[in-house]
C-alpha cells in the first residue's frame, strides 16, 4: 500500500485535492448535530454518558421529566448522524449527498417498573433521511462507504425482551433483534464511517441478513462465566424482508415484517478479553460462525450442468443446501500511556471471514486499521486512525465472467476483488458532540479492474 501512496504522484494530488473539498463540506455539516455510540448505562438522571445533556442547563431536563422516568426504570436515548459526503473522482459518477439517521432507544427496566427481577424490553427507531445513496449513486460499489446509508423511510429495529439468570452472568432475547449489535463486532472500528456489518455477510445473506436497517425475529443467548469470556448464540429467521424483486430495503419498508417461516440463520461466537482490572495493554478476541439452513444459487453453474454463461443451457443456476463461514475478530491495544485512561494510546483492529466459493458472491473478506486515542496535546477526548477494507470475489464469480466473455466474443471485466482505505479524525466539540472529517480512496468498485472513486465529507454526531 506504501507503494500506491507514496509514489503515486497522481493518486497524491488527487488526495490533496479531496482534504480541499473535504473540509468545505465541513462546514454544510456543522450546524446539524448528529451520533455516538453509548459508553455506559444510564445514571441517576437517566443519562447514559457521553452526552450532550451534560453541557446543557439542568442536564437537558428542564422539567425533570427524564430523572422522574429513570426512577421508574424507563431511560430514552436519542441519537442524531448527519453525513456530508461527495464522490470527487472515479465511481459512476461525481456528485455529493446529505444524509441523515435519527435513532430513538428506549429501555425499561421490567424491575424497577413492576418488580420482575432481571428483566427489561428494549426498542429502537430510526428515521433515516437523504438526498441520495453515495454507495449506490456514485461510488457504485460494494464495500460500505458510511453505514447509516439506506433508503429513507422511519422504521422499527429492534424490539425485545431479555431475562437475565445465573446472577446476571447469562441471559436470553427473545423478540425483532439485528445480529450486527452483537456478532462480527470490532470495538475500535467504530470511530470510522466504514465500520458496519461485513461485507462478505452482507453480500452472502439473503436480503443481506438481519443487520441494519434490518432486523428480524429470533432468540439470542449470552453466557459469561466471569470478566474474560463470554458465549453468545443466536437463531434468526432467516431472510429479514422476505423473497421477491427488487431492494429488500423496500420489502421491508417499515421493520414490521416479523417473518419467521424462513429458513433460519444461527450465529455464535466466542469472545475472550482482558481483565478490565488489568493495568496493562487490552484486548478482546473473538471467534465465530455461522449457518444458513436455505437454497443458494451455484455462481457458475446451471441446473442442467452446463455453464450459466452458456445460451445453450437452462440459464437457471444450480442450487445448494445450506451456507455457512466463519470469522475472527481482534482488538488490540499495543500502546498506553503510562498515566493515561485505559482506553487511551494504540490500538489496532482486524476481522477476517471466508465462505464457499460455490454459492457466495464474496468468499474472502479482511478489513482492519489502527486507532489513537487521547493523544493529541490538549485534546483527551479526540481519536484518528486509517482503517481498510478488503472484498474478495469468490472464484465462481470470475469464472462466470470468463464464461461469460468467451461465449459472446466481448471483452467482460473479470470481477477480481474491492478495496477501500479510510483516514478519519474525530474532534468532539463537547461531550456527546463530534465532528469527523474523513477521506475514503475505493480501489475496483464491485470489482472492475477499471474503476476507482474517492469519497471526502464530514460527519457530526451528537448523542442526548
Amino acid at each position: 500500500m506504501s507503494v500506491i501512496l507514496f509514489t503515486n504522484g497522481r493518486f497524491v494530488n488527487k488526495c490533496r485535492r479531496a482534504w480541499t473539498s473535504c473540509f468545505a463540506l465541513i462546514a454544510i455539516c456543522l450546524p446539524v448535530l448528529p451520533a455516538v455510540a453509548d459508553d455506559a448505562g444510564p445514571d441517576a438522571n437517566g443519562i447514559t454518558a457521553p452526552s450532550i445533556a451534560s453541557s446543557l442547563p439542568n442536564h437537558g431536563d428542564p422539567f425533570g421529566a427524564r430523572k422522574e422516568l429513570a426512577g421508574y426504570g424507563i431511560t430514552a436515548v436519542f441519537n442524531y448522524t448527519n453525513d456530508g459526503l461527495a464522490n470527487v473522482d472515479g465511481g459512476i459518477k461525481r456528485g455529493m449527498i446529505d444524509q441523515g439517521l435519527l435513532e430513538t432507544r428506549l429501555t425499561i427496566d421490567l424491575e424497577k417498573a413492576i418488580g420482575w427481577h432481571g428483566a427489561s424490553i428494549f426498542a429502537n427507531t430510526f428515521q433515516i433521511h437523504n438526498t441520495g445513496q453515495i454507495l449506490r449513486d456514485y461510488v457504485g460499489g460494494i464495500n460500505t462507504i458510511a453505514a447509516i446509508e439506506a433508503l429513507s423511510t422511519t422504521r422499527l429495529s429492534e424490539l425485545w425482551l431479555e431475562q437475565t439468570f445465573d446472577k446476571g452472568k447469562g441471559s436470553v432475547r427473545i423478540g425483532q433483534l439485528a445480529a450486527d449489535e452483537e456478532f462480527f463486532f470490532s470495538d475500535l472500528s467504530t470511530m470510522f464511517l466504514q465500520s458496519d456489518w461485513a461485507t462478505i455477510v452482507a453480500e452472502d445473506l439473503p436480503s443481506g441478513g438481519a443487520a441494519y436497517p434490518l432486523s428480524t425475529p429470533g432468540v439470542r443467548i449470552k453466557y459469561a462465566p466471569d470478566s474474560k469470556t463470554t458465549y453468545l448464540l443466536a437463531v434468526l429467521n432467516g431472510d429479514p424482508a422476505g423473497p421477491g424483486p427488487g431492494d429488500p430495503q423496500n420489502r421491508d419498508r417499515y421493520g414490521l415484517n416479523f417473518r419467521v417461516t424462513d429458513p433460519a440463520f444461527v450465529i455464535a461466537e466466542l469472545q475472550l478479553r482482558s481483565d478490565p482490572s488489568d493495568k496493562g495493554l487490552s484486548h478482546t478476541y473473538k471467534f465465530g460462525a455461522w449457518g444458513h439452513f436455505g437454497s443458494f444459487n451455484d455462481q457458475r453453474f446451471a441446473n442442467d450442468g452446463t455453464l450459466l454463461a452458456n445460451p445453450a443451457g437452462s440459464g437457471e443456476a444450480e442450487r445448494h443446501r445450506g451456507d455457512g463461514g466463519i470469522y475472527a475478530v481482534i482488538d488490540q491495544q499495543i500502546y498506553r500511556p503510562s498515566h493515561g485512561p485505559k482506553d487511551s494510546g494504540i490500538g489496532v483492529y482486524t476481522r477476517i471471514s471466508g465462505s464457499p466459493s460455490d454459492r457466495n458472491l464474496i468468499d474472502f473478506y479482511v478489513d482492519g486499521g489502527v486507532v489513537v486515542s487521547g493523544m493529541v496535546p490538549h485534546r483527551p477526548d479526540d481519536k484518528f486512525g486509517v482503517g481498510f477494507i478488503y472484498s474478495k470475489y469468490s472464484d465462481g464469480r470470475a469464472d462466470f465472467d470468463r464464461d461469460l466473455g468467451a461465449f459472446t466474443g466481448t471483452s467482460v471485466p473479470v470481477q477480481d476483488f474491492e478495496a477501500n482505505v479510510e483516514l478519519s479524525y474525530v474532534y468532539q466539540i463537547v461531550p456527546g458532540w463530534t465532528l469527523q472529517p474523513d477521506l475514503q480512496y475505493v480501489w475496483h468498485p464491485s470489482g472492475d479492474p477499471e474503476l476507482h472513486a474517492i469519497v471526502v465529507g464530514a460527519r457530526t454526531a451528537l448523542h442526548y
